[in-house]
């Protein structure tokens, strides 16, 4: 077994006429949850994107649990077990709350089917989700989607969670939720990488990090190091953390 799960080297993205990533050198180790940052239009979307194939890469290679995944369309990489939560949640507005959880339960043609006692922490985690099982995804405020959003992603074990601004509009007291959330699924050895503009979310949660910017990493390390170094994350990201 490889100590990275997944890697990206040299990683070029075209869309259209427009070049946006301009070899992107990326590791997400094993185990560990990886905090993406930088500025908005830095590349770290597109980085997301380009690891499920919903974008090719132009050149560089990316590889997961040690095999080339640089080619492979996107459910070939979601079959691999690796769930993705877009920026805009991808959820199903017109089916219910468990109609969507059921189609993300890959092995569950029902609800009954759906492992209980992962659903149940699920309902822990975020009541909301137990609250409108049954009502239409589309009918729940934007944090609610968020959160029905994330549930759709471990409402089975992944090997990895990829995951754009969990965070987004959500209030401080689910937030909470959220970090709790991530850190028992750290627990349970799942690996985690995310794009996220709370900072203190991101300083409470990263193991490591990676900063973006102008489409390429230019800072990798321990999120705990960069969380101490104010002339660092000035230099950065602009601002202190």
């Amino acid at each position: 077994m490889t100590q990275n799960l997944l890697e990206l080297h040299g990683v070029h993205t075209h869309i259209g006429a427009y070049h946006i990533l301009h070899g992107v050198d990326l590791v997400v180790p094993r185990g560990q949850l990886t905090m993406l940052l930088g500025r908005n239009g830095a590349g770290k979307t597109t980085t997301l994107r380009t690891i499920m194939g919903l974008w090719q890469a132009s050149q560089g290679h990316i590889t997961f649990n040690g095999q080339d995944i640089t080619k492979k369309h996107t459910p070939q990489i979601a079959g691999l077990n690796i769930a993705y939560v877009p920026e805009n949640m991808g959820i199903f507005a017109d089916l219910t709350v468990k109609e969507n959880m059921v189609l993300a339960a890959r092995s569950a043609k029902t609800a009954a089917q759906i492992d209980q006692a992962r659903l149940q922490w699920i309902f822990k985690l975020f009541p909301a989700v137990e609250k409108f099982w049954n009502h239409p995804a589309g009918k729940l405020s934007g944090g609610q989607k968020q959160m029905l959003a994330v549930s759709r992603a471990i409402v089975e074990p992944r090997d990895l969670l990829i995951i754009d601004e969990p965070s987004k509009g959500l209030a401080p007291a689910i937030i909470n939720n959220m970090i709790d959330a991530f850190r028992q699924l750290k627990e349970s050895d799942v690996t985690i990488l995310l794009v996220e503009q709370n900072i203190s979310f991101a300083k409470r949660l990263g193991d490591t990090v990676a900063v973006m910017d102008n489409g390429r990493v230019v800072h990798a390390g321990s999120m705990a190091a960069l969380a101490e170094d104010e002339a660092l994350q000035r230099s950065l990201l602009g601002l202190a953390l």
